[in-house]
């Protein structure tokens, strides 16, 4: 089984993510934020669009839905209790259910906070994981829909996986992750190096997408609540993990 992810820029820091099963040369976008770039990207790759996978309804996600099904004919999947919210829908699914990439196979998994029906999908086989707007590179998603709770409880879900996996995240929002994951950890060893990596990434105009979950586990503020480091900072040495989550993300939408 082999899969190859064509990551590219799409609107103003989106990532356009095209993933194509070598073996039958099925092709799945993991969400639309930008129809015309997505169709640009398929014809440059010589991929037929097979499916879309969403992720969430945001606009930036779903908004190249229908002109790309109108094209190329894509089934749309999406999750089932926010289908009102994902246009052209055509499979419902829900926590733990599959969907088929050609030879391989995607697990759906639920991961609430950023919205009430953001889902992540899961190829086992290829050891990676679309995740939208639940995970960044260093950050994780505003909390419009969720509480502190529930992102927690749907990050806490991601933590077995390899650390191996292999991250795709929807958003170019590193650098000032970066920043404010200094802030809170400035003596993590590992994020210091991160941040110099970064730095010269971007000054070559390149992606910091994808990441690995043994990276994020090292340097992300937003998964280390039991960081002595990051307790310290926030003045919560002794807090239960919610409150600390909830601290670190109100912070960030204030930094």
């Amino acid at each position: 089984m082999s899969l190859e992810v064509h990551l590219f820029p799409c609107l103003t820091d989106n990532y356009g993510l095209l993933a194509h099963d070598t073996a039958t040369g099925r092709t799945t976008v993991i969400d639309t934020p930008e129809a015309a770039a997505i169709d640009r990207a398929l014809e440059a790759r010589g991929w037929t669009l097979s499916d879309i996978w969403n992720t969430h309804h945001h606009p930036d996600h779903v908004g190249g839905n229908e002109a790309l099904k109108v094209r190329w004919g894509a089934t749309v999947t999406g999750f089932g209790p926010d289908a009102a919210r994902i246009p052209g829908i055509d499979v419902s699914v829900m926590e733990g259910d599959r969907v088929a990439l050609g030879e391989l196979t995607a697990e759906v998994i639920e991961v609430p906070g950023h919205t009430r029906g953001h889902i992540a999908y899961h190829l086992a086989a290829v050891k990676t994981l679309f995740v939208g707007d639940t995970l960044f590179a260093l950050g994780c998603g505003r909390l419009f829909e969720g509480t502190p709770e529930q992102m927690l409880t749907s990050l806490r879900k991601l933590l077995p996986l390899p650390d191996d996996t292999v991250i795709y995240c929807a958003h170019e929002y590193t650098e000032a992750n970066a920043r404010f994951a200094l802030s809170v950890e400035p003596h993590n060893a590992a994020l210091a190096d991160r941040w110099e990596q970064i730095q010269a990434l971007r000054a070559a105009g390149k992606p910091t997408v994808p990441t690995t979950l043994g990276l994020e586990k090292a340097t992300n503020p937003f998964l280390r609540w039991d960081s002595p480091g990051l307790r310290e900072t926030l003045d919560l040495a002794d807090a239960d993990d919610v409150a600390v989550f909830a601290e670190t993300r109100r912070r960030k939408d204030v930094f």
